[in-house]
This record gives C-alpha cells, sequence and structure tokens, in this order.
C-alpha cells in the first residue's frame, strides 16, 4: 500500500552557519558585519506610519529597486530584488538553469549551489579548485547548461580579476552566467561594469555582509531588461509580496548613506589586514582575503581541535569537516577588539599547547 512518504522530495538541506545564544560570545562564525546599519536606517524605521502596514507592500518593491538602480547607473529595468541574495539566487537557479546539460560551480564554495541543484533537480558539475584553492578559469570553456561562482569565493576569500571574468564570459556566451558577489565590497573587481557586454551576466549582492542588514534580508540581482523579466515572470508566479515595507524603507536609507557606507568597509578591511599579520605570526598558513572573513590553517594544530577550544571559551568561527579544507577554519572579521581577544586566545593556546 502507498504512502504519503512516497511523494515527498528529499533533499540533504543546507547547514546555515550557528546562531548561539550566548551574552559573552564573541561571533565569528557567519560573516556578519561587527557594525551596525546606517543611523539613517534606523531613522527610516523610526518614521515608519504604522498603519500603512495594514496594506500589502509594493509588489514591484519601486523605491528599492529605483535606489539600487541609481547607485549602480542601471534602468529600474535591469534591477530584481528579494528577500536576502539566497532568495535572488533561489530565483535565479529556477529561471535560468532549466537545461539537459549540468550547471557548473566550484567544488569549494558557497554549499548552498547544489542544495538548490538537488532541490530542482538541476544537474552539475564540481569543478575542482586548482592547488591554490582558487578558481582556474580555465576550467569553465567545457560544455554547460549555465555557470555560477562567488568573486570573492566563499570560504576561501580569494578573487578572481575583471579580466578574469571576463574569460569564463567569453567561453559561455550561451549559457547564464552568475557571479554571486556577496563579499565584493570588501576588496574584489565587480562584474557590473560588463553588463554592458554580456547580456547573459546575472551579478547578485546583498545588504546582509558590508551594508550590515543581514537581519532585514535585502538582496537584489543586476543584469540585462530581459534577465530581470525573466525573473520577475518566475517570481511572480511564486509570491508576489517578497519585500516587506519595513524593508524597502531601510534599504533604501542604506544605501543613500554612501558615507557611512565607505567608512565601515574601511574599518573592516583594515582590521583584516592587522588579523592576518597576527595568523601569520602565530604560525597560520592563508591567503591575503577579499573578503569580510579569512580562511586560515595551522602547519601543527588541526583546525577541529581549534574550533572546538575557540567554542569551548565563546569564541565561534566556522570549521568545514569537508574533503581538503578540513584543516582550516573560516574566521569573520569582527572589531579590533574582538579580534584582538581571538589573536590572545590562539597565542596563549598554542604557546601551553606546545609546552606539553
Amino acid at each position: 500500500m502507498k504512502s504519503w512518504r512516497d511523494n515527498v522530495r528529499r533533499v540533504v538541506p543546507y547547514v546555515p552557519g550557528e546562531q548561539p545564544n550566548d551574552p559573552d560570545m564573541i561571533k565569528l562564525n557567519t560573516n556578519e558585519n561587527p557594525y551596525p546599519p546606517s543611523p539613517k536606517v534606523e531613522e527610516a524605521i523610526r518614521n515608519l506610519d504604522c498603519d500603512a502596514f495594514r496594506l500589502y507592500p509594493d509588489p514591484t518593491a519601486h523605491k528599492l529597486v529605483s535606489a539600487i538602480a541609481d547607485y549602480h547607473d542601471l534602468k529600474e529595468s535591469q534591477v530584481f530584488v528579494g528577500v536576502g541574495s539566497d532568495d535572488v539566487l533561489a530565483m535565479a537557479f529556477m529561471t535560468f538553469f532549466n537545461g539537459d546539460r549540468p550547471i557548473l560551480f566550484p567544488d569549494i564554495t558557497y554549499s548552498f549551489y547544489d542544495v538548490w541543484a538537488d532541490l530542482l533537480r538541476i544537474p552539475y558539475v564540481k569543478v575542482p579548485l586548482n592547488q591554490e584553492l582558487e578558481i582556474s578559469c580555465a576550467d569553465y570553456k567545457q560544455e554547460n547548461g549555465g555557470v555560477i561562482f562567488p568573486n570573492p569565493n566563499a570560504p576561501t576569500g580569494t578573487a578572481l580579476t575583471l579580466e578574469e571574468i571576463r574569460f569564463i564570459l567569453e567561453h559561455n556566451r550561451e549559457t547564464t552566467v552568475i557571479v554571486d558577489e556577496a563579499y565584493v565590497d570588501f576588496g574584489a573587481d565587480t562584474a557590473l561594469p560588463l553588463l554592458k557586454e554580456y547580456d547573459n551576466l546575472l551579478v547578485v549582492r546583498t545588504f546582509s555582509k558590508s551594508r550590515s542588514m543581514a537581519g532585514m534580508r535585502i538582496g537584489y540581482a543586476c543584469g540585462s531588461e530581459e534577465m530581470i523579466r525573466c525573473l520577475n515572470d518566475v517570481k511572480y508566479s511564486f509570491n508576489s509580496y517578497t519585500m516587506d515595507m519595513t524593508v524597502l524603507e531601510a534599504g533604501a536609507a542604506s544605501i543613500a548613506d554612501e558615507d557611512y557606507f565607505q567608512e565601515t568597509i574601511c574599518k573592516v578591511q583594515e582590521t583584516r589586514q592587522w588579523t592576518q599579520e597576527q595568523l601569520r605570526r602565530l604560525g597560520f598558513t592563508l591567503k591575503d582575503s577579499s573578503a569580510n572573513f579569512v580562511f586560515a590553517s595551522h602547519g601543527e594544530c588541526p583546525a577541529r581541535e581549534l574550533f572546538e577550544a575557540l567554542r569551548q571559551n565563546h569564541i565561534y568561527v566556522r570549521y568545514f569537516d569537508k574533503p581538503r579544507i578540513d584543516n582550516y577554519l573560516r574566521i569573520t572579521i569582527g572589531t579590533q577588539k574582538e579580534m584582538e581577544k581571538l589573536v590572545d586566545f590562539l597565542e596563549t593556546y598554542l604557546k601551553k599547547r606546545k609546552e606539553r
């Protein structure tokens, strides 16, 4: 006898970073920005007319779309918004990856890509990073049904140049190429200038990292007018009212405060540089990061051991128990004070370990 269970869609879900409820913690495990959003965001939320909440929000998200388009010198018809870049990327997978040929993405990358592909029954091939844990552009010349990669890549923090991105686009003119720029503001080249040359390019971004608004869930995509039309067709067939009134106002307010945005980015970059220098001093191996995190491995102490020791002392970082990267820690850049506490703990722990 058949059961309802026979019709369940079964997938291995994405596992997000731990969100501990620990008042004494230093939280460096989910790449959140350590600084608050722009004061203009708080002001916009404070001035909201709560009576308007009885109405549906603008399904076109015009105020936010217009602000993003002006910021990037694009037409409004070239901008799509969603509930965080995860929502935008999921919509893009549904919209553009519907062929018989496999899509391509790195083997070490954002681990939601294969989850969406499995969920939506999209064939895919994981393209191995090279020995330096970097994307090799030549590996994306093979036949495919689409390409997606982050720039900078996560969790490695390494980035492609604009010319390297152009190389991938030149060899994939017949399929959609998605560049996931969740961390681009922290020091990598954006692919946005290439939109004028390639109508198959989609650039996806988020307010969660550089704009300190992970809790608001704002993501967006920029592309050709045709690509954005296609995305909206899928969105309106799925959920018309994805962006609430609070988010629309807060997002537009964040875009309007460029000075605060640049100030925050600079603070993260300066602390990242200091952190990289200190970790190398302590015997860690790492490449210079273009993101708001570093990806580090110690020559003598296993990453899992360090992860557990840090966690027991209320310092949370990210550990991936996966081939090739199971001896690395991904460490978000916090405030200067938080990173000093991290380095002090590591220095003490490693010294005591050596003395055993």
